[in-house]
Formats: C-alpha cells, sequence, structure tokens
C-alpha cells in the first residue's frame, strides 16, 4: 500500500510519517555487512587452523611411529616360523617408548597383522587390549604410513588422531610386515594452542567489530543527518518560509548537495522576494491609472470637467492608458519567454539606422534635461542579421534607461566596435551608476534597484531581463559596467552572420515572437 502524504495545512510545515529512517537503514545494512563478514572470516579461519593443527599432528605423530619402529627393530625378536614378535618392554625399549608417549602425551600400541595388540603404553585392561584393531586400518598401513581423525570406526569411544607405520622384518618369504605400530592422542583442538589462537583473534576480531559498529553508525548519523535538515527545510519551503539553510559539513557528494540546496534556496528565497515586490509593482502600477482613468472619465460624463479642459484630461487618459498597454506588453513577454515561445525571424537590417530612429523619440527629453549626445560621428552603417522588431526592443529599453538615468545635463556616449565575429554596440551614461551589490541581479526578471520608485516609476524590472534573453536567444549576449556616482555602461554583442548564431534559425512562417513596436516600451 501506498504511504499517504497528509495534505498540508496553511501555515504549517506537512507532516510525513517515516517508516524506517535512512540512518537505520545505513546501520542495519552496515552491521549486516560486518557480521556476515564477521562470521565468514571464522569459519575460514576454524578450517584453516583446524587443518594446519591437523597437519602438524600428523607429522609429529608419524615421526614418532618411524622413531618407535626404529626402536623396536633394535629390541625386539621375531620368530618367522610362530610368527611371533618377542618385546622387551622391561628393558631400553620400553623405557625409550613410555618417554616418548609421555613427551607428545600420545599412546602407543603395537599390533599384529590379526590387529590383536602386543604391547601398549597404558594400564592393563585399555580398549587396546580388549578390542581388536579394524582390518582397514591396517589395509591402509602397509602402503607406508596411516594417518586418521576420528574414532576409527567405533574403535575408540571419542574422535582422536591416529598415526600408524608398518614394522618390517625377515619372514619365511623374505622381508615383510610382522606388525603395526600405532600412535594416537586425544583430538584436543578445542583445548590446544588452535584454540587459544582462535580466542585472541575472536577478541580482536570482536573489538575490532564493536569499533567499526561505532564509527558505521556516526557514518551513518553524518550522511542522513544533512538530508533529515534538507528535508525539514523543504517543508518550510512549501509553507513560504525560505530562511532555513542546510549546514555544509564536508567536500563529498553529500556536502556537494547541500551546497546545491542551499543555492536553491537562495535562489527559491530570491525569486519570492522579487515576485512579492512584482506583486506590489502591478498592484500599484494597476491601481494608479485605472484610477486616474476611471475618475477623469466619471468627470467628463458627469459635467464636472467642462468641456474645454477636456482635450487635457483625454491627453492624461491616453497616457495613462499606454502605460497599462507597456505593462501588458511586459507581462505577455515574460510568459511567452516562460513558454519558450520567444522565437527570432532574422532578417538583415541596418542597427545604426534603428539605433537613430529610436534617440530620435526621445528628442524632446533629451532637450529638456540638457543632456548630451556623444560618440555618433564614429558610427556608420551597421548591418546585421538579426529580428528587427526583438532588437528594436533591445535598444529602445537600452536608450530609455539611459535618458532617465542621466543626470541633468550630463552625457550619453555611444560607441561601436567590430570584429571579424561579431559586433559590439554600447551605450553609456553618467549618472548615479549601479551598486557593486546590485550588479548581478540587473538582468534578474522584477529585479530594480531604485527601490524607493523616486527615480523610476514606471519601471517593473522585466527591461533587463527580457534584453538578455533577447540576445542570447540571438548567440549573442549583453553585459554591463558601472561605477557609482560617475557612469553605466550597457554592451551588447551581436555574431556578424546567422552561421554564427547557434540559437537563430530561420523559421519565421511556424514560430512565434514577440510583437514590438516603437510605442511598445519595456523598461528597466
Amino acid at each position: 500500500m501506498k504511504q499517504k502524504a497528509k495534505k498540508p495545512t496553511k501555515g504549517k510545515a506537512p507532516y510525513f510519517r517515516v517508516r524506517r529512517s535512512l540512518f537505520k537503514k545505513y546501520l542495519i545494512f552496515g552491521i549486516a555487512i560486518l557480521l556476515t563478514s564477521f562470521i565468514a572470516l571464522s569459519v575460514t579461519m576454524y578450517i584453516f587452523v583446524n587443518r594446519y593443527w591437523e597437519e602438524e599432528k600428523k607429522i609429529t605423530l608419524v615421526n614418532n611411529a618411524n622413531h618407535v619402529v626404529n626402536v623396536i627393530e633394535n629390541s625386539s625378536t621375531y620368530f618367522p616360523a610362530s610368527h611371533t614378535l618377542v618385546l622387551n618392554d622391561n628393558g631400553l625399549m620400553g623405557q625409550t617408548i613410555s618417554s616418548i608417549s609421555a613427551i607428545i602425551d600420545a599412546d602407543i600400541f603395537i599390533v599384529d597383522n590379526t590387529g590383536n595388540c602386543l604391547y601398549c603404553t597404558e594400564d592393563d585392561g585399555c580398549i587396546h587390549e580388549t578390542k581388536v584393531l579394524p582390518s582397514y586400518v591396517m589395509g591402509l598401513t602397509t602402503s607406508g604410513e596411516f594417518f586418521e581423525s576420528g574414532t576409527l570406526e567405533g574403535y575408540y569411544p571419542d574422535g582422536r588422531y591416529t598415526a600408524g607405520v608398518p614394522l618390517m622384518g625377515e619372514t619365511d618369504y623374505g622381508t615383510g610386515i610382522i606388525a603395526f605400530c600405532y600412535v594416537s592422542t586425544p583430538a584436543t583442538f578445542v583445548s590446544g594452542l588452535p584454540v587459544t589462537f582462535l580466542q585472541v583473534f575472536l577478541t580482536a576480531a570482536a573489538v575490532m567489530l564493536v569499533l567499526i559498529m561505532i564509527f558505521v553508525a556516526y557514518m551513518s548519523y553524518s550522511m542522513s543527518k544533512p538530508l533529515k535538515q534538507m528535508s525539514a527545510a523543504a517543508k518550510k519551503f512549501a509553507v513560504g518560509d525560505f530562511s532555513v539553510r542546510v549546514k555544509v559539513r564536508s567536500d563529498d557528494e553529500i556536502g556537494e548537495l547541500a551546497t546545491a540546496f542551499n543555492y536553491m534556496a537562495d535562489s527559491l528565497s530570491s525569486s519570492e522576494g522579487m515576485r512579492r515586490t512584482f506583486i506590489s509593482n502591478v498592484s500599484h502600477e494597476l491601481k494608479t491609472p485605472m484610477t486616474t482613468i476611471a475618475g477623469f472619465i466619471d468627470g467628463m460624463l458627469d459635467g464636472t470637467i467642462p468641456p474645454e479642459r477636456q482635450p487635457h484630461y483625454m491627453k492624461i487618459v491616453s497616457n495613462e492608458v499606454k502605460r497599462l498597454s507597456r505593462l501588458v506588453t511586459s507581462m505577455l513577454s515574460l510568459s511567452r519567454i516562460d513558454r519558450g515561445e520567444l522565437k527570432v525571424s532574422p532578417q538583415k537590417f541596418d542597427l545604426f539606422s534603428m539605433l537613430i530612429t529610436i534617440l530620435a523619440s526621445y528628442e524632446q527629453k533629451i532637450v529638456a534635461r540638457r543632456l548630451h549626445i556623444a560618440g555618433l560621428e564614429d558610427f556608420k552603417s551597421i548591418t546585421v542579421n538579426a529580428d528587427p522588431d526583438l532588437m528594436y526592443q533591445v535598444i529602445y529599453n537600452l536608450i530609455e534607461n539611459a535618458v532617465k538615468f542621466t543626470n541633468e545635463g550630463g552625457t550619453i556616449r555611444f560607441g561601436v566596435e567590430e570584429t571579424r565575429y561579431d559586433i559590439s554596440v554600447s551605450i553609456s551614461n553618467t549618472g548615479p551608476g549601479i551598486p557593486p551589490e546590485d550588479i548581478r541581479f540587473i538582468f534578474d526578471r522584477f529585479y530594480k534597484t531604485d527601490k524607493s520608485r523616486s527615480m523610476d516609476k514606471k519601471g517593473m524590472g522585466l527591461g533587463l531581463f527580457i534584453a538578455k534573453t533577447i540576445m542570447r536567444l540571438h548567440g549573442g549576449d549583453i553585459f554591463v559596467d558601472s561605477v557609482v556616482n560617475e557612469y553605466t555602461t550597457f554592451t551588447i554583442r551581436l555574431p556578424r552572420t546567422e552561421n554564427n548564431a547557434p540559437g537563430m534559425k530561420n523559421t519565421a512562417q511556424n514560430n512565434k515572437y514577440i510583437d514590438t513596436t516603437a510605442n511598445s516600451e519595456t523598461e528597466e
């Protein structure tokens, strides 16, 4: 069944039920791997040590059995006629065999070809004297040596290490096997050196297991903590609180994710601030002209405004309608940019002529504010391959900003630079400039450097954003350079030909684009 999240309550972070946290998953997974590795290593070590111990026991027991055989061959008498082996167990042979038995802690016994015990280092009545050795054991010993870990098919009541070698002698048929010597010791693996070794290993492994588990728990917590913080922050983002940030404590993938998350939070916070400012500006821009239009129209209808004064107020109404038109045009442009419908329809035209035309439309404002125009004498005909309507909007916006923000009696300077690949046109004006802290935001949507609205009462903070979008669609760009209380310079760069502009394709028949004219004003 899918987990259902509760609907977020307004003003309160949404709650999501977590069935198993990432920290627990990491911890359980890490402990499972550690325990599996620990068990596998322990089993492997046990098998290895057991085999090593058996091999060492085999070598020790076989060597001592051969030594005992040598002693018996030099201290015993064999009668072939009766197949009888006489052992002098009270002399040097008995003492030597008993010493070997004591040193290696093993039972030594001699059996004839039928499996009956002839000699044993144990006391009378031992198991060797009461049982007959299985024939398969003697059959395997005839090959030269024998070793087995077990009960010898029930010969012993418990597990033992048993080694044996044949005792050779002169028979009626020549040299042959006259008896068998066996050395047997309890399988003391659980109480001998191997278990001591394993105890040391297991103790060290247990300590390491605890330390590694603590380390895994710490690492799991360190990895899951930023994710929990991001989750908590995302829940606050959902209710409009963008103040939360995640602490970056590492430079790995988690740290990179936390950095990206904080960058996203900054972007969301900035966008939210601009959105609120934009809503406030739109509300103001809509309310003021609509109130003015409604008031003057009502005054004309009810006779409050006399007929001779109506043309004057109709001009005011016309300006307010144009103001609303500019706002709607900017909003439509922004909407088409967001939907990816802003396309270019390139054609060749003279950029210098367009610049002069736009500048001429501001002649009255330039004269009224006593502004100086410089740099046009360096211009000549500049043919570019671009969308004339969209480029008109860009240049119109830049010239309008220059006229608007130039100090009275100041200078607006135009510049051009041509290279083999592109053309750059700069528009610079003296005046208050742009503060350094605002430079990096100047091309963001809804951003306005003049928060007081004293100088830019018409601007919506969309003009430069739209201008930069248009330039990049043409394969070019727009840049800004400014010094406070000195100057501000905007520079647009356009590729010389269509082939140098990867964002331009001649799809005028099918593509939609923004229809802008000389009356479609957008302001920064």
